[in-house]
């Protein structure tokens, strides 16, 4: 049977053309009403939409048919993905086709700060001739401090450079050797607040970087500094930052992003010193239609060649070996996660070995799944397939090893990352119940399922600690589901990885931290 594809949003005619070269029937019916929609969806194998269609679960019941939704952009708010995934529907995206635009309005907006040229322009259209008023400041010379250099930070980097700006970034996952090919100096994040002239953010919105321009952070920075922000909303302090633009400790700022969208109101607006424009990062003519080739041929691959690219919901595998896979992409992802969760300095390498029946499967799909789970904490828009493309831009090393010889279990998959200040292992394997579980901890034993909130511990192994870790969660009303310990000897190195009901209060964590003892506690999510 042909594929059918309909597409519910407004993509380019060369879109269209791509389906139809490949041998996919498409309607086009942008704007479509949800109703409508709704009552057709049965009829199609995949689904093209840009932001304005809702993929919900309730759209999701009707698509008896449907293999795959394509996004022509990043962003997939607007698909209910556990649902997709729940239903055997691939959910795919173009993460990679705004990045030029997105990086070249960051560059404009830095301009338009640095020469005042939205006042300047309404001055001078109003009747007046202020030259004297409006006294910028020139970029050559300057050093601009970039957060977050992954893709479109790294296109930043380049056109500063060509500027004949100093570069410094802060990157955990941003490889000295990376940094030394893309021209920039990796620097830490207070060292970036002193030195930077101009700041421009480029980093998801993660637990981890969520006002990562707080009050105190913007205190740090070095006075008259100005903030350009085209990432995402929410990355500063927005009333934090009104406080020290008006003071004049910020010279300036220049946002395309905002904590509320559409953002009808803001704390920085009214401000003579603020540059603002409503989320046009991606709006180029050169974008839109890149996303939408991409999407279709993405699609049209999928559906008649069964190749997968850029899914959010799955690896790149076939249907006879999904079965077989599932459990053990489900374990790698989540020993990727437990790393990832844990690592805060930058990674060098990262070491998979596979032992016994898992080495016969198809390895590259269960690294790229671990690889996924390693570095979505701080980059949260990695998917499996993008994974091992993202790690190797970031100078990330990556070494599979295969065993066939068994041991004490069955399959065994260890995961080792490498970062600029340790090692750390974490071994899994997936019993007969088909549950991925821990079982080693750097070096040491233990035995754990995975659960969706856990506290990890590293302690002394002395009396009284389990008893005192204990009473301190039951006191908080925090329930305890699951207690895993292990120790590498009497009295040496003790671990305890414990399942809560619910998420454990960040008091509660610093409580468990002043423990007499403990090295390291982190709440974990799963």
């Amino acid at each position: 049977m042909t594929p059918r594809v309909l597409i519910s949003d407004q993509l380019s005619d060369a879109a269209v053309a791509i389906f139809k070269e490949r041998g996919v029937e498409v309607d086009f019916r942008p704007g479509i009403d949800k109703d409508e929609l709704a009552a057709i969806i049965g009829d199609y194998d995949g689904l093209a939409i840009r932001s304005a269609t809702k993929v919900t679960a309730k759209l999701l019941e009707n698509a008896t048919r449907l293999k795959v939704v394509g996004r022509a952009g990043i962003g997939v708010d607007n698909v209910d993905i556990p649902a997709a995934t729940a239903r055997g529907v691939i959910v795919m995206n173009t993460p990679f086709g705004n990045s030029i635009t997105t990086a070249e309005h960051a560059i404009a907006m830095m301009f338009a700060l640095a020469r005042e040229i939205p006042a300047a322009d309404a001055s001078t259209q109003a009747g007046k001739w202020e030259k004297n008023r409006f006294m910028g400041v020139e970029i050559t010379g300057k050093t601009l401090g970039i957060i977050g250099c992954g893709n479109i930070g790294s296109i930043v980097a380049d056109r500063a450079v060509g500027l004949k700006m100093r570069v410094v970034a802060f990157d955990p996952f941003l490889s000295p050797e990376r940094a030394l090919d893309i021209g920039v100096e990796k620097v830490e994040l207070d060292e970036l607040l002193a030195r930077a002239d101009f700041i421009t953010l480029h980093t998801p919105m993660t637990a981890q970087t969520k006002n990562i321009l707080s009050a105190e952070n913007l205190a740090r920075t070095k006075k008259g500094v100005r903030i350009v922000n085209c990432a995402r909303g929410g990355l500063v302090d927005e009333a934090a930052l009104r406080e020290a633009l008006l003071s004049g400790h910020v010279a300036g700022a220049a946002f395309d992003v905002f904590s509320v969208e559409p953002a009808k109101e803001n704390p920085l607006f009214g401000l003579p010193n603020v540059v603002c424009t409503p989320h046009l990062g991606a709006a180029t003519n050169e974008a839109q239609e890149n996303v939408a080739l991409q999407v279709a041929e993405q699609m049209s691959d999928y559906l008649v060649r069964g190749a997968i690219s850029n899914a959010i919901n799955f690896p790149s595998i076939t249907a006879e070996e999904a079965p077989r896979l599932k459990p053990f992409i489900a374990l790698a992802e989540r020993l990727g996660s437990f790393a990832g969760q844990l690592t805060e300095s930058g990674i060098k390498e990262v070491r998979i070995t596979y032992e016994g029946a898992v080495s016969g499967l198809k390895i590259k799909a269960l690294t790229a799944a671990a690889i996924a789970g390693l570095l979505r904490p701080l980059l949260q828009d990695v998917n499996v397939v993008s994974a091992p493309i993202v790690a190797k831009e970031r100078g990330i090393a990556i070494e599979e090893t295969t065993r066939e010889a068994e041991g004490d279990f069955e399959s065994l998959v260890t995961l080792t990352v490498v970062t600029e200040r340790q090692e750390r292992s974490v071994s899994g394997t997936v019993f007969h119940d088909g549950k991925p579980r821990i079982v080693a901890i750097k070096g040491i034993k233990v035995d754990a399922e995975f659960g969706p909130s856990m506290i990890y511990v590293t302690n002394e192994d002395k009396p009284g600690f389990i008893g005192r870790f204990a009473s301190l969660l039951g006191d908080a009303g925090v329930n305890i589901a699951t207690f895993a310990l292990g120790r590498d000897a009497q009295g040496g190195s003790a671990i305890a990885l414990v399942e809560v009901d619910g998420e454990a209060p960040a008091a509660v964590i610093d409580r468990i931290q002043g423990i007499a003892g403990v090295k390291q506690v982190k709440p974990l999510r799963f």
